[in-house]
């Protein structure tokens, strides 16, 4: 059982373990006063009882998740990164990585989208 942010990314495929690392630090940054948990078997950041932000790796690329809001207002900067999203989330691989800037933009965009 997954226990906290070390655990997992321990446990993840090791060529993916350094894009968490910087997701994590980049989240930790932009969000403060966030707290880490799991939840969902996924490293998360909450503020109060609302998750902010998580993230996920899986066999070939990692994905991070924000509110829907922060994916909508943010397509096109996601789109010019040259990654994939869903409502909720933006997949990135070691050969795509997710901008230093974006993660900050739809951190932040997922805690205005939680009125936070």
């Amino acid at each position: 059982m997954i226990v906290d942010h070390d655990a997992y990314i321990a446990e993840a495929p090791e060529d993916l373990r350094p894009l968490l690392v910087r997701l994590r630090d980049q989240l930790a940054r932009a969000l403060p006063d966030a707290e880490e948990i799991i939840a969902y078997k996924m490293p998360g950041f909450r503020i109060g009882k609302s998750i902010v932000a998580g993230y996920a790796a899986f066999s070939r690329q990692c994905g991070l998740y924000v509110a829907p809001a922060a994916i909508a207002s943010h397509a096109d900067d996601i789109a010019a990164a040259g990654l994939k999203a869903t409502k909720t989330g933006v997949t990135f691989s070691p050969t795509q990585p997710i901008p230093d800037a974006l993660v900050e933009k739809l951190a932040l965009a997922s805690r205005s989208g939680h009125n936070l």
